[in-house]
């Protein structure tokens, strides 16, 4: 492997008791053929009713807690994962969200109460992942306070600080080869397709080495401030994310 080839992380994000078992469980065999470090985005008090697919799993912080002593990164996926607020985020790529435009006080409650919660089973919350990259400076000031310094999110090709934390990037939703860089590959468990989960299957054969967990990249790649092609690349990446959901909502239209 080249010392400059592109380093792929896996996140699976809006786990939670009540997913659907059955969909997720299509994914663990490759995470444990390949020895996979993924990211995996636990909400702590789901209360979002697309998320409620099926009756609680009692298995579920079993397996979580195996998958971490196995070398799995915990992130906290919000707290209730409901987008009931309107305020303008960091990342403006959906109108509505848990977190942007939320009481500072408000978010602070969430995150420690959504960080006890997993702790309280067993869990260690090491990094955040906003629903629907929704987050502001407030978040990153409860981040901070409650002990939190890193999160996956934004739109660049290697780490990079903002806020007095560490940003691991995540562009992908679907495997995609890349020249060089860092490129999370964000998964949803319980929409995705079998074909997705063969094209990751085959990926991941192909680029086995490449995989990194987020351990490593905050040992290897250190951050530092965006620099202006890194900046214009996140703007273009920004546009044509909002554009294609502009598409499909036309498309789902008509």
């Amino acid at each position: 492997m080249k010392a400059n080839a592109a380093r792929y992380l896996l996140r699976f994000d809006d786990l939670c008791p009540t997913m659907s078992r059955s969909q997720w469980q299509r994914f663990l065999p490759v995470i444990a053929a390949f020895k996979l470090r993924p990211i995996l985005a636990v909400v702590p008090h789901n209360q979002d009713p697309e998320l409620a697919v099926a009756e609680p799993d009692a298995e579920f912080w079993t397996e979580m807690r195996k998958l971490q002593a196995r070398g799995a990164t915990i992130g906290l996926h919000g707290y209730r994962h409901l987008a009931g607020s309107l305020g303008r985020g960091l990342l403006p790529l959906y109108q509505s969200s848990e977190f942007a435009g939320a009481q500072p006080r408000t978010q602070q409650v969430w995150i420690r109460s959504g960080m006890e919660i997993l702790r309280g089973h067993g869990l260690d919350p090491r990094i955040w992942v906003a629903p629907r990259h929704g987050l502001d400076e407030n978040t990153l000031v409860a981040l901070r306070e409650e002990g939190i310094t890193v999160l996956s999110d934004g739109f660049a090709r290697r780490p990079f600080t903002r806020g007095g934390l560490t940003w691991i990037p995540q562009q992908l939703w679907a495997p995609l080869e890349r020249p060089t860089g860092l490129w999370t590959i964000c998964i949803h468990s319980n929409t995705a397709p079998d074909s997705l989960v063969c094209a990751l299957e085959d990926f991941v054969r192909d680029h086995a080495e490449q995989f990194t967990s987020v351990e490593r990249v905050l040992r290897e790649m250190p951050a530092g401030k965006l620099t202006l092609p890194e900046r214009l690349y996140g703007t273009s990446s920004v546009l044509r994310f909002r554009a294609k959901r502009g598409m499909r909502r036309l498309l789902l239209s008509r």
